[in-house]
């Protein structure tokens, strides 16, 4: 357990001084010890100090925020990013995907909401390391318990060297009797604005230690992990903490305890296997004022090497970017675990591309008939300019098989019901659907197909729902498009129009049709005697008109090719468009939509995955 000293001989600000007080501001509690209350001096005294065992200024814990760094704002506009993707992924993915990000976004504005002139650092270690000596030793004065009883530490306990960090303190849950205050000293006064947080044993045996240990490691802005000679390559401590932690480099500070331990240039050795270690977990080490992680070696007992890291620390906590170089790098380990489900490899963003728009639409049109209707009307025209331009006498014998066709069928039925008494005659049957709906289905596919190349694998599920889901009534809309304009065309009461030339076709055919009878009349004329007998100029007239006649309607059908020709195509096209049309509303623009979906998210990935500026360390 940790204990807590109490020094009466030094009158240090422990914490224990105001004894009087029955329950002060910050969560101090009375302990029992009597004190002396004498005068207004000491009372003023009293609660100066009681402010400061609380860690609680003037503001309650919360400083006037100053302007943004540059670094700062690269970091909000990062969690703006990520707020936003989380809010467009929400539909999309499941929320445990999303609980990180989610999580880091909650840590960071309860952070942001706290003083940011404080720097909390933590000091970690395994058993007998000797952090909880490493931590006396910075704070100058006995506070956090130390011996050879493990575990020594059993709860977090803080040192705050400048009043404003009750929030901070507040946020990790550390109680107003376990906060303490330093000696004042010159040494001191450089760590001002610093809390350290001294952490029971990450391997430690008592599961409620090691919880203290996830839940404040995941809320501190840095991180001083003390080894010892004889456990630094300790396996817990490289693959449960260091290894997940490698992108929190600039924030971590890893010092070889007990080097007084070591003879000759054992300790060099030492600290050269510790960074071979590191570097294997991908810890960039902060060499050559590089940003990276500090490693160097002390004695927290002989004060060896304290020294120095006291003043890192200082210089560390002055610079006043440790919050968000944290926050940037948790944003960084969140982006890291989403990128699967936002970057595909070699793809800048997936479209519905022409070529698969056209494929789909002429698979409609397919599906439709679109062609067949196209012939159909072609053939309906040529067959109404037949009908026009054709000689009268081929006009009236069609007429006459127009007539005589229902008669016969209506023969051959009854003989059919005659030959086949006693027997049923089943009806042919009738196709309920007008649309192949394996072609729709398989247009649908192919287009779905092109649209989530290269998308990661629940947004390409999210696209290929949204497709089918589209696809779901669009045989039914194509079967009534076919139905309404293919009888435009199919019916044969729907007469096409005429060009303009139809009139002139249809005088001449007429001329044809009365020279013939002109001459017929002459050479009948001729041979009952009423008219001079001339045989070759009637015979003249009649063979014109026999042969004109066909001429003209010949010439009238290969006038005729073009304009048919562009009439079935017309007819096409808009049967073409109009399931086209259907296509695109119940299907393509959907699968467009859920595409700019993920093209926004993208973006947003893009920025979040950015790494923002990172703050430029001095610490060599």
């Amino acid at each position: 357990m940790t204990a807590l000293t109490d020094r009466t001989d030094d009158r240090w600000d422990d914490g224990l001084i105001a004894r009087s007080r029955p329950r002060a501001a910050g969560g101090i509690e009375d302990d029992g010890t009597d004190g002396s209350d004498e005068d207004d001096e000491g009372d003023v005294g009293d609660e100066a100090l009681v402010r400061a065992v609380s860690g609680a200024g003037s503001d309650g814990g919360k400083s006037p925020a100053p302007p943004l760094s540059p670094e700062a704002q690269a970091l909000r506009l990062r969690l703006d990013a990520l707020r936003q993707l989380v809010g467009l992924s929400r539909t999309r993915l499941d929320g445990k995907t999303l609980a990180e990000a989610g999580r880091v976004l909650d840590e960071a504005a309860a952070r942001r909401g706290l003083s940011p002139q404080h720097t909390v650092v933590a000091i970690a270690g395994a058993t007998g390391s000797g952090k909880s000596t490493l931590f006396n030793s910075l704070a100058g004065v006995q506070i956090s318990e130390t011996g050879l009883r493990r575990p020594t530490t059993a709860a977090p306990i803080a040192c705050s060297w400048s009043d404003g960090a009750a929030g901070l303190l507040d946020r990790l849950e550390i109680p107003g009797r376990l906060r303490r205050r330093p000696r004042e000293t010159s040494e001191a006064e450089a760590l001002r604005g610093m809390v350290l947080v001294d952490l029971p044993d990450l391997d430690s045996a008592v599961c409620a230690h090691r919880d203290h240990v996830d839940r404040v490691l995941a809320l501190v802005d840095a991180v001083v992990w003390v080894v010892d000679p004889e456990k630094y390559a300790d396996a817990v401590l490289h693959e449960r903490y260091l290894r997940p932690l490698a992108g929190h480099a600039e924030v971590t500070f890893v010092v070889l305890n007990q080097v007084d331990r070591l003879p000759g240039e054992a300790a060099d050795l030492v600290l050269d296997d510790l960074r071979r270690l590191l570097d294997d977990d991908g810890i960039a080490l902060g060499e050559h004022g590089e940003p990276g992680a500090t490693v160097l070696g002390l004695s927290a007992l002989t004060g060896e090497g304290v020294g120095e890291l006291r003043e890192l620390l200082g210089q560390f906590t002055q610079e006043k970017g440790a919050a968000t170089r944290r926050i940037s790098a948790d944003v960084d380990r969140a982006a890291g675990r989403l990128r699967p489900l936002y970057v595909a490899d070699g793809h800048a963003g997936p479209e519905i591309g022409e070529a698969a728009r056209a494929e789909f639409e002429d698979r409609l049109a397919e599906a439709v008939g679109a062609y067949a209707a196209g012939l159909a009307a072609e053939r309906a025209w040529r067959r109404n300019a037949g009908k026009a331009c054709g000689t009268p006498w081929l006009r009236l014998w069609r007429w006459y098989e127009s007539r005589r066709a229902p008669r016969s069928l209506a023969g051959l039925a009854a003989l059919a019901a005659i030959g086949g008494r006693g027997t049923t005659v089943a009806p042919a049957p009738v196709e309920e659907e007008v649309t192949a709906r394996q072609r729709v289905e398989q247009a649908v596919r192919a287009v779905a197909d092109e649209a989530v190349a290269g998308l990661p694998e629940p947004w390409a599920q999210a696209v290929r729902e949204t497709a089918v889901r589209g696809a779901d009534r669009l045989p039914e809309a194509l079967d009534e498009i076919a139905v309404t304009l293919g009888a435009a065309v199919a019916v044969p009461s729907v007469k096409p129009p005429r060009p303009t030339w139809w009139p002139a076709a249809v005088l001449a055919q007429a001329a044809m049709t009365l020279v013939q009878i002109y001459g017929g009349l002459w050479l009948v004329g001729q041979i009952v005697g009423v008219l001079e007998p001339r045989l070759l100029p009637p015979v003249l007239l009649m063979v014109s008109g026999i042969i004109g006649g066909p001429l003209v309607e010949w010439a009238c059908s290969i006038a005729a090719r073009g304009p048919a020709r562009r009439y079935g195509q017309d007819a096409e096209r808009r049967l073409r468009q109009a399931a086209a049309g259907c296509g695109r509303a119940r299907v393509l623009e959907p699968v467009a939509a859920e595409l700019l979906r993920y093209r926004e998210v993208r973006e947003q990935y893009a920025t979040v995955a950015a790494g923002g500026s990172r703050l430029s360390t001095t610490r060599q």
